[in-house]
């Protein structure tokens, strides 16, 4: 009985249409491994400009996204409300994100360990905002900004000189 399921269970034989759809990935895969060197990259930012035209605004958006005000007034809690509002806040996390793998290329890439390490930080802790904003939930999104802040903080203080030079 059991050979008889053993055989029962095995896939059919190929088809005509999907032996062809097997040669057309086999002949992409083919293609790919044995093209010409990849695109060349043409960075057009330095660090320094990266962080300021992309970094920085972006982090900024994830971090004003969410926050607790106190004033003798009363509170008033910021958060997305609208779907146009986390939508926003996801679009900077995906830019956030994006621009870790930015840093890790040439001519930007400090080195190959540390460097990208923190690089990948950064991308780890954007994607999280990207899943808190998926699933609209600020609580978690203010808990990654700090995340977020800390991945830019353990970065800058092997890298930025303004605060490497002002440790010593």
């Amino acid at each position: 009985m059991l050979t008889k399921n053993l055989i029962w269970l095995q896939p059919e034989p190929p088809t005509g249409s999907s032996m062809r759809l097997v040669g057309v990935v086999a002949a992409l895969g083919f293609s790919f491994a044995c093209s010409a060197a990849p695109p060349p990259f043409k960075p057009t930012a330095d660090t320094k400009l990266l962080m300021q035209a992309v970094v920085d605004p972006n982090a900024d958006v994830i971090w004003e996204s969410v926050k607790t005000i106190i004033t003798s007034r009363g509170t008033e809690e910021i958060r997305p409300r609208t779907d146009a509002e986390w939508t926003a806040v996801r679009n900077s996390a995906i830019t956030l994100a994006e621009s870790g793998n930015l840093l890790m290329m040439v001519p930007r890439a400090k080195d190959g360990g540390e460097w990208m390490t923190r690089a990948q930080e950064l991308i780890d802790t954007s994607q999280a905002a990207i899943r808190a904003t998926e699933a609209k939930n600020a609580d978690r999104l203010f808990t990654i900004g700090g995340d977020i802040y800390d991945a830019c903080s353990h970065c800058h203080e092997k890298y930025m000189d303004a605060i490497v030079n002002a440790n010593k």
